[in-house]
């Protein structure tokens, strides 16, 4: 959705480019790196099964609360201070958690950490967008790729990790990629602030009143609303229950389950480079809507009809509607004309996606434990993929939400 020719990656943006890696590294690996120790944590310190609960639901809800909010604070203190904000605030809780000498700090720290990746996953689209507008999906693959990498990496060496220098320093260390990631964009804003000397106040632009509210009349919003609901609640409740569903109606063992989440987890790298290339190359939107309902239906029929025919088969199918999160991202971007539309449509797409999210891993519990079965929520997990069909069609469609509002209710200002 930009007239501009893509000119070299490096030329003039290179800070902003190692800023959005290490940020999104540090986004996804915070996330990723307590869950491996547990045990070992629970070894040292009391922690309760009700904590133990809150951690795993704390951060959607937290990604859904400050997906609400982080607009407002971008209008006030602009994206590149946002994000320097968002790092210094996962700075403090990673290093808040890896001292915490109770179960209630480290809930307060794992609090305090999540709050600060919640607004970092909202700041990064539109800091694309605005850096990269001729490469938005080179640049989205790049970022959704390195989130799918740091969600890999911290399970394989937290737990070695732990075993040599405690579990603290384990859950510590990931505080040094979050302090990189605080220095491109740091290095930014002292080369702004150095530029602007001796030059005139700018007039700042105002942005539209009340952006965010507007997009609840708008189908496009919603469309994507619902296409990261679908992602995210269909990788959330996987990663809470995908093995102990196999252990129980694929007869696998706890190991090989294991070794099957890590690979509906991989699943995520390739499509995070392949699909924005279909988007913005071929321009093929609706193909990955489908691509993803039909193997997402497919494997949910395979695991209730014949789970231990071809484990792996529908496992790898389930993994393909992970592709639907790096769509939303793209579509984030090039569904919008302008910046507050790029920073509202962030906000409501991700707030309404893990507010889901939260829900059903939860949801799977109570109705497993009320019928000692999975068919239920397997069939819960089939009918979420539908909504692959409406999302599909609205967004497919190749248009922008200011577009929609100009159309529906006039001028966008």
């Amino acid at each position: 959705m930009t007239s501009e020719h893509a000119r070299p990656l490096w030329r003039g943006r290179a800070l902003a480019l190692v800023g959005i890696v290490f940020v999104a590294f540090s986004l996804r690996s915070a996330v990723a790196s307590l869950s491996p120790i547990l045990a070992e944590i629970q070894a040292d310190i009391a922690v309760p099964a009700w904590v133990v609960g809150l951690i795993g639901t704390a951060p959607p809800l937290c990604f859904a609360l400050f997906g609400i909010v982080t607009p407002a604070l971008e209008r006030r203190f602009g994206l590149e201070r946002l994000a320097i904000t968002a790092m210094v605030v996962v700075i403090l809780g990673l290093v808040g958690r890896a001292v915490a000498p109770d179960a209630g700090l480290l809930l307060l720290g794992t609090a305090v950490l999540f709050a600060g990746v919640g607004v970092g996953n909202v700041v990064v689209p539109p800091l694309i967008k605005r850096y990269f507008p001729d490469r938005t999906g080179l640049m989205t693959g790049l970022y959704s790729a390195t989130l799918a990498v740091a969600a890999f990496v911290p399970p394989l060496v937290a737990v070695p990790v732990a075993d040599a220098a405690g579990w603290r320093f384990s859950l510590g260390m990931w505080a040094v990629f979050a302090v990189v990631a605080v220095i491109p964009w740091w290095a930014m804003l002292q080369r702004e602030r150095v530029a602007a000397e001796g030059v005139a106040p700018a007039v700042v632009e105002e942005p539209a009143p009340r952006v965010l509210g507007r997009l609840f009349r708008l189908p496009m919003a919603w469309a994507l609303a619902a296409t990261f609901v679908l992602s995210s609640t269909s990788v959330y409740a996987s990663f809470a229950w995908l093995p102990v569903i196999l252990v129980d109606i694929a007869d696998v063992s706890h190991a090989t389950a294991g070794v099957l989440l890590a690979l509906f987890g991989a699943m995520g790298i390739p499509l995070s480079i392949l699909v924005p290339i279909v988007i913005t190359r071929w321009r093929r939107v609706g193909i990955l809507y489908a691509g993803a309902l039909i193997a997402g239906l497919t494997a949910v029929a395979g695991l209730l009809l014949a789970p231990t025919t071809a484990t792996v088969v529908w496992v790898v199918l389930l993994g393909i509607p992970q592709g639907l999160f790096p769509v939303a991202l793209v579509l984030i971007q090039r569904r919008t004309r302008t910046h507050e539309g790029a920073v509202a449509l962030s906000g409501f797409v991700q707030s309404f996606g893990y507010l889901f999210a939260a829900t059903f891993p939860l949801s799977f519990a109570l109705i497993n434990d009320a019928t000692g079965q999975w068919t239920i929520p397997l069939l819960m997990l089939g009918t979420l993929m539908l909504l692959a069909v409406p999302a599909g069609i609205v967004a497919s469609r190749a248009r922008t939400i200011e577009d929609e509002w100009e159309h529906r209710h006039g001028a966008w200002r």
